[in-house]
């Protein structure tokens, strides 16, 4: 198990030394990374048992050189190079550049110091060389698109060595539909402090964006009802309208009961759209989104096994709506079967049951000075507080090192977890009661000591009937 202890203070020197020697340990085998924070531990992991990224990296690598991205995504570009400009003037006079770069982290454009842009240069931290962690370890840009929240990656807390005279900060810019990264703005400073505004900075032009972003997401979901509503008039049959990440904005009554959401209720805001209790059903709409932004004439078909079909698959057929060419999401009907087929090894294996999880599926958390693995079976249910993510398990409260709980929600999905509550992600397994309030609210008691009780929110109450058979 690895230790991972938090800095409990001392001078800034000290705190330098102590990453240094934990650093050099830790590339060398050893797990003791003590005063190292916990998010830096994780992301050293990763560089060094899962990309097995060299430490002695001089530069990054080139970066692929045709990396295509949606046209909707030139707007995020647009508007971060805005942003980045803006406060460009402000970060050179500390000796800083600011850098954007898109979710493959390969880094697009950068302003600040022309003398600190030239260092940068011969590190390779210039367009078109790649800085994912998966490319060149734990730094602002590659770190921040695998986190939801700003990070500071302080000296020698970077991966390679060659970095280690680099203090840089990144936040990342995220579809607010499917969650997935659109691009990264970070900060950079060589052999200086990173100023004390960095993250303010950040955070607003982040926050900047995302606003446009979730304009454009309900014009999305106003076109998708519309689009469902022509539909409509056309058919009869089952129908249901998604977006790109396979969550319902609008749903008919047969729709809803075989995906297990509302019906009849549209969800033009991204923030409040259903997610259905389908996992391949979701699998089949993300392998649509990814076919038909770049074929607009798309369409497919597969087979579902739904709450009404357990014994037989049901068909469906997607056609993908758009806005001023910019995909939004699917209409997706229930009994016919037209257009190219969906393979099933992109469905996460459409024509299975639910798939059951190993002996050896784990969840990682955090306690205190420690990362620890748990078990599917010893996990009760995960609740989100603010921008965090707490496992109540049988080894104790544990903040999850996964971020956000849709993440959580869709590593879990298939393995005998439900989301019954905005907040709330249940283990079906580890539910010992269910209680009936006066006004008809779902409570769950679940079998720990305690009889920890979980609220079930009143869209989610059909599909936790459904799946505990009630």
């Amino acid at each position: 198990m690895t230790e991972v202890h938090r800095n409990t203070g001392g001078t800034g020197r000290d705190s330098q030394a102590l990453v240094r020697n934990a650093w050099e340990r830790f590339v060398q085998g050893e797990d003791d990374v003590r005063g190292v924070r916990p998010e830096i531990a994780i992301s050293w992991h990763r560089c060094r048992d899962q990309y097995r990224v060299d430490p002695q990296l001089s530069a990054a690598p080139v970066a692929v050189e045709e990396l295509t991205h949606p046209l909707e995504h030139d707007v995020v570009f647009a508007e971060l190079g805005f942003c980045a400009a803006s406060m460009a003037h402000e970060v050179a006079k500390i000796g800083g550049i600011v850098v954007i770069a898109d979710a493959a982290g390969r880094v697009l454009s950068g302003w600040g110091d022309k003398a600190t842009r030239s260092v940068a240069d011969s590190a390779s931290l210039a367009p078109w060389f790649c800085w994912s962690e998966s490319a060149v370890g734990t730094n602002g840009m590659g770190t921040a698109l695998d986190t939801y929240n700003p990070v500071v990656i302080r000296r020698e807390e970077h991966w390679a060595e060659a970095f280690h005279e680099w203090s840089c900060a990144g936040v990342a810019v995220r579809d607010v539909v499917t969650k997935d990264p659109i691009a990264v703005l970070n900060i950079s400073c060589y052999r200086s402090e990173l100023p004390a505004a960095a993250r303010a900075w950040l955070y607003n032009a982040a926050n900047h964006t995302d606003r446009t972003l979730r304009t454009r997401a309900r014009d999305g979901g106003a076109e998708l009802l519309a689009a469902y509503q022509h539909a409509r008039g056309r058919s009869r049959d089952p129908l249901v309208a998604v977006d790109n990440s396979g969550k319902v904005v609008f749903a008919d009554e047969t729709a809803s009961v075989l995906l297990g959401v509302p019906s009849n209720t549209p969800a033009i805001d991204p923030a409040v759209r259903w997610i259905p209790q389908l996992p391949d059903f979701i699998h089949a709409a993300r392998f649509a989104s990814k076919q038909a932004r770049y074929d607009p004439h798309w369409s497919g078909s597969t087979q579902i096994f739904t709450h009404l079909t357990a014994d037989e698959p049901s068909p469906i057929s997607i056609r993908p709506v758009f806005l001023y060419a910019n995909l939004v999401g699917h209409l997706i009907t229930f009994c016919t079967s037209d257009g190219e087929q969906v393979p099933q090894a992109d469905v996460g294996g459409a024509l299975s049951t639910a798939r059951v999880p190993s002996g050896s599926d784990r969840v990682a958390g955090i306690r205190e000075n420690r990362t620890v693995l748990v078990r599917y079976p010893e996990i009760l249910l995960a609740e989100a507080a603010d921008s965090d993510v707490w496992l109540s398990t049988d080894q104790g409260r544990l903040r999850a090192a996964a971020a956000g709980l849709d993440k959580l929600d869709n590593e879990l999905s298939g393995a005998g977890f439900l989301r019954v509550h905005r907040r709330y992600v249940v283990n079906l397994n580890r539910v010992r009661e269910i209680e009936r309030r006066d006004k008809g609210e779902l409570i769950l008691v679940m079998d720990d000591p305690d009889g920890t009780t979980v609220p079930v929110s009143r869209r989610n109450a059909s599909a936790v009937r459904r799946a505990l058979g009630i």
